[in-house]
């Protein structure tokens, strides 16, 4: 495997990992090709190849949309998160795109303090390696969560 090739995945998924962290959700946004898809589902969903997903995108506008109801529309108890990424594992899928697989483990930090183990789960990504600005960003970014259960409304994507 191409050294360059698997640092710049790692820092495409360091700085969308900061980025979510930090409350940059509007750069957030410039990681996903125009047509990218987000999908956060379950490992249950996954496996058994169901396409309910707890949050779906098929697009940068839908992802957008996304975000200004987040920071305008809903209604939901401060917190933030504190994301820690895995080693990458990362395929050629063509001349220019990667397949990347990598773990996450999610913190949920709330107003009061309080600190809780929030998801843990595996990211897969489709990613173009010729992207906007001749960045690396994702075509396809599927979050798996090990559970199906989320103690409250997930606000933030992960």
């Amino acid at each position: 495997m191409d050294v360059e090739l698997q640092l710049a995945v790692e820092n495409l998924l360091s700085r969308y990992a900061h980025a979510l962290d930090e409350a940059r959700l509007e750069e957030w946004l410039e990681f996903f090709v125009e047509t990218g898809r987000y999908r956060i589902t379950t490992a249950e969903n996954f496996e058994r190849g169901l396409p309910l997903s707890i949050l779906y995108a098929d697009s940068r506008a839908m992802l957008r949309d996304r975000v200004t109801a987040l920071r305008h529309a809903n209604i939901y108890e401060a917190q933030r998160y504190r994301h820690t990424v895995s080693s990458t594992l990362v395929e050629r899928h063509g001349a220019s795109a990667v397949r990347a697989v990598s773990h996450f483990q999610a913190v949920r930090i709330m107003y009061t303090g309080e600190s809780m183990l929030f998801a843990t789960g595996r990211y897969l990504d489709v990613i173009r390696l010729d992207g906007s600005g001749g960045k690396p960003q994702f075509e396809e970014k599927v979050v798996i969560c090990d559970s199906r259960r989320f103690d409250t409304l997930l606000a933030i994507p992960l």
